[in-house]
């Protein structure tokens, strides 16, 4: 059902947790299924230097949102922006069709976090961004 690859990120997930004073938070919950990911970024000029996630969710769910981490660490803003549902579901060697909606939350959920950071950054009053996703199809 899962590849090797879903497996280890599940069993052995990297970047779990929450950053302390991080530059930007973004939530996101499917009330369908009830999962729900939470990604922490720190950014030093442009480029994520930290990432943590917490993640209420199958065994998919925590996989994909460890595998996003890895995928944006190290990347500029703009880089981890490009990071797609998609690319986090073929990252793991792919996910049973009634899984797919995992990948989705990760992404957005990072996502969601640069976008916060990027409100923050200008000088916006910004709150933690959160998200309900309906997740039935990849983009």
């Amino acid at each position: 059902m899962y590849t090797e690859k879903v497996m280890e990120f599940f069993a052995n997930p990297k970047n779990v947790g929450e950053l302390t004073d991080p530059d930007g938070v973004g939530t996101v919950g499917n009330p369908v299924c009830g999962d729900i990911m939470r990604i922490t970024i720190k950014v030093v000029d442009g480029v994520i230097t930290d990432v943590r996630f917490k993640t209420f969710g199958c065994g998919a769910a925590i996989a994909t949102s460890s595998m996003v981490t890895e995928m944006v660490k190290g990347k500029t803003v703009e880089e981890a922006m490009q990071v797609t549902n998609r690319n986090v579901a073929e990252a793991l060697g792919g996910l049973p069709p009634n899984k797919l909606h995992c990948s989705n939350l990760a992404a957005d959920a990072v996502h969601l976090a640069i976008k916060n950071y990027q409100e923050r950054l200008s000088g916006k009053d910004s709150q933690e961004e959160r998200q309900e996703v309906k997740c039935d199809h990849l983009a």
